[in-house]
């Protein structure tokens, strides 16, 4: 039975209030689970492994995802039920402050549990999202949708992190702060689940999928665009995973930043990111998934090294406005790319071969990346050098595989100079910070007057 497009429309701004809720959930919650590793003195290998592995077998989960959703007979049931699990897990992870020599361990696996549950319906989500979100109106709506979660993200972030420092120096109980924001995050997350349980659900085709696919896939990958963009950003995401579990630890232990320090930086990369984020959607709708993602893929891996050459607080905030500012625009353009490159009645299933690939390169490089640290003594900081062969990984995987996708929707030539342009100042010589404002202005004043 088909959706009416008044209930479509419903369906759309609940999964905001959704995506709110998450966001909330995700300030509190996810962000720290790397500085409860640290607090806990988690080795760099152990740290390696709670940034990678949980996603690792999150992705792998996925390859159930299609046989459950045809257990429930539903993506919605079977996407709250994954939910409801993941909300639970906040629990122990909570109180891992408690279980003795092998804390950090099993800090590891519950988070790999809460990963596994909140990944196990990724492709049912996106095929729910495909069904209910039109073609024309993906990028812009993702990128809105992204920019009001990122907000909640950033405020959620900012008061965890206000949290932690209060706890640690004013009660010298520092583990309550942790306690208190992942048990927040878990009330968030029931929230979140209220409203995904108010969104209508189209009418569900299950994806028929030749069982020959993994072999057919290899054997192709030079001749189709979504191997070629599969192979792509799982080689990206190895290059970037290299790296990204140890930036916690080295701003925690070799800066000596505090929690508001550490959060105060990170959130600058956040409200960025989701500032720019509905500008990229747009100039994504208008000129091409594939010219946003080429042109970020090639701004994107100079990022990490920008951290070798100072660690002042003043370099280190316009590090982290370009870093938010070129992953807004690859994050949302790889997302909407493989929208592009499926169909819908295989989109589900597409989906999924792509999150099992992708979770095993950032298990790999995380692995990987927890090696050279421990046996790296070139630098005043054991994360240098890992940082530079990141970068240098980025670089190459960009140079060998962006130009080999090709755009499959019809659209406005642009060159990237231009496209730069025209998403640093959308709206004439407006910048994205000044166009979210203004409107907000305008309207405070009209109130006045009247």
């Amino acid at each position: 039975m088909g959706l009416s497009e008044k209930n479509r429309k419903k369906s759309l701004r609940y999964s905001v209030l959704d995506g709110i809720f998450y966001s909330i959930m995700f300030g509190f919650g996810d962000s720290f689970f790397s500085p409860l590793g640290v607090f806990l003195n988690a080795n760099n290998i152990e740290l390696g492994f709670l940034s990678s592995l949980p996603p690792a077998l999150g992705s792998l989960s996925q390859l159930l995802s299609n046989k459950l959703t045809s257990l429930f007979k539903s993506r919605k049931y079977f996407i709250s039920s994954g939910v409801v699990l993941q909300a639970l897990m906040y629990i122990p992870i909570a109180f891992t402050v408690f279980l003795g020599d092998f804390r950090v361990l099993l800090l590891i696996m519950f988070v790999s549990l809460y990963a596994l549950f909140g990944s196990i319906f990724g492709p049912a989500w996106s095929s729910w999202m495909g069904d209910l979100v039109k073609e024309k109106e993906r990028g812009s709506y993702f990128g809105n949708r992204n920019r009001i979660c990122g907000l909640f993200t950033f405020g959620a972030f900012l008061l965890a992190g206000f949290l932690l420092q209060y706890f640690k120096d004013n009660l010298d109980r520092e583990y309550m702060g942790f306690i208190l924001i992942f048990l927040v995050a878990l009330v968030a997350r029931m929230i979140s689940f209220s409203f995904l349980m108010r969104k209508s659900e189209p009418r569900f085709v299950r994806a028929t999928v030749d069982k020959l696919y993994w072999r057919d896939f290899f054997k192709r990958v030079k001749n189709t665009n979504y191997g070629i963009f599969v192979i792509f950003l799982c080689l990206m995401n190895f290059s970037v995973n290299l790296a990204s579990p140890f930036f916690t630890p080295f701003w925690l232990n070799d800066l000596k930043w505090d929690y508001l320090t550490f959060t105060f930086v990170t959130a600058v990369a956040l409200i960025v990111k989701f500032l720019f984020m509905p500008v990229w959607g747009k100039a994504a709708d208008k000129y091409g998934t594939r010219k946003v993602l080429t042109l970020t893929g090639f701004l994107m891996p100079m990022t990490p090294l920008f951290w070798v050459f100072s660690q002042n607080i003043i370099y280190v905030i316009f590090i982290q406005m370009y870093s938010g500012f070129v992953w807004a625009g690859f994050e949302l353009s790889a997302f909407n790319f493989i929208f592009d490159i499926t169909e819908k009645r295989t989109r589900s299933a597409y989906i999924t071969y792509f999150n099992v690939l992708n979770g095993i390169a950032c298990l790999l490089g995380g692995t990987l990346g927890g090696i050279i640290v421990r046996s790296n003594h070139l630098f005043w900081s054991q994360y240098i050098l890992v940082i530079i062969i990141s970068c240098v990984a980025r670089y190459l995987v960009a140079l060998v595989f962006i130009p080999r996708l090709k755009e499959v929707r019809q659209v406005e030539h642009i060159s990237y100079r231009n496209l730069l342009m025209r998403v640093l100042f959308p709206a004439g010589n407006r910048g994205p910070v000044i166009n979210f404002i203004l409107p907000r202005l305008r309207k405070k004043r009209d109130e006045e007057k009247s």
